[in-house]
């Protein structure tokens, strides 16, 4: 269960909660369809923004591109473009970013990115790339005024030689024009306020939101965290043990667990919740349902 040990943070109970979803762009018509789904089912809920994954190795670059261009276009949505330094030269990702920008997006989550060979292998950055995602958001900002979110590693990034090494990475990140950071994924709350008191010691003081996502299915989930660094605690598994095969059950769960993730943070002060959907729309709406989120709905003319 969850600890509560940890010193609350400031109470801002009359602060407004906002929320923000990630989405992925699709790779078949049948996965586009559940995209545009989720997205005009959140869309209700106001989000400060949505976010648009980019593939490892810039994978999707088209489909991330066509996708973000498909949300500026037919809604009212802030995208949040990724952008990786991933297989590209320094001209190629810059014309990507100058593309953005005449699309109408302003936000672009800044990533170095995964290797092209997956989690785990080895990083090489591009000959004529940009090496790092501070020598990124560096380039980001010699070619426009973006906002610019980044990366945060609660349980410290798999690579980073310590968590100090990782916050200066943070840090560096900030210093090069980064205006907000998003977590990697996180089950246990303690994990998150730890983090949060190191890097406000450190002098980092741009939002840290907090990454949530609810389990869709606890064995992929549990495989990539395994790969990214982020723990799982053995309460959260007993919640999903012996649920394999019966998929009502383990969808109750997951909302149960998620939910209580997020109430708990919000007594601590909490008031910016960043959801990685996996495109799918109904869980995250309620988990923002009980967060005191109400779906907007404009009224047809008679």
């Amino acid at each position: 269960m969850m600890e509560k040990s940890i010193t609350r943070l400031p109470q801002t109970d009359r602060a407004p909660i906002r929320v923000s979803f990630e989405f992925f762009p699709p790779k078949s018509q049948e996965m586009e369809q559940s995209l545009w789904h989720a997205v005009e089912r959140l869309a209700p809920l106001s989000p400060s923004f949505v976010s648009v994954t980019y593939g490892a190795g810039g994978s999707t670059r088209e489909r991330t591109h066509a996708t973000v261009a498909r949300i500026v276009k037919e809604t009212s949505l802030k995208p949040a473009a990724h952008l990786t330094c991933v297989a590209a030269s320094r001209d190629e990702v810059d014309d990507v970013v100058r593309t953005y920008r005449q699309a109408g997006v302003n936000h672009i989550v800044a990533l170095r990115g995964d290797p092209p060979a997956g989690i785990g292998t080895r990083y090489e950055p591009h000959p004529q790339g940009y090496a790092t995602s501070t020598d990124l958001i560096k380039g980001i900002r010699r070619l426009g005024d973006f906002e610019i979110s980044v990366s945060a590693y609660p349980e410290k990034h798999p690579e980073s030689a310590s968590f100090d090494a990782d916050i200066d990475v943070l840090k560096a990140k900030i210093d090069a024009g980064a205006t907000r950071a998003i977590t990697q994924f996180f089950f246990d709350n303690q994990v998150y306020l730890r983090f949060l008191e190191r890097v406000r010691a450190k002098g980092i003081n741009i939002p840290i939101v907090p990454g949530i996502v609810p389990v869709q299915n606890f064995r992929q989930t549990a495989s990539f965290a395994q790969k990214t660094g982020a723990s799982v605690p053995q309460w959260l598994a007993e919640r999903f043990e012996g649920l394999e095969d019966d998929i009502d059950t383990r969808r109750l769960v997951a909302a149960a667990v998620a939910a209580e993730q997020v109430l708990d943070l919000t007594e601590r002060g909490v008031r910016d919740f960043h959801f990685y959907t996996m495109n799918k729309a109904d869980l995250v709406f309620a988990i923002c349902h009980l967060l005191g989120l109400r779906a907007k709905i404009e009224k047809k003319a008679a």
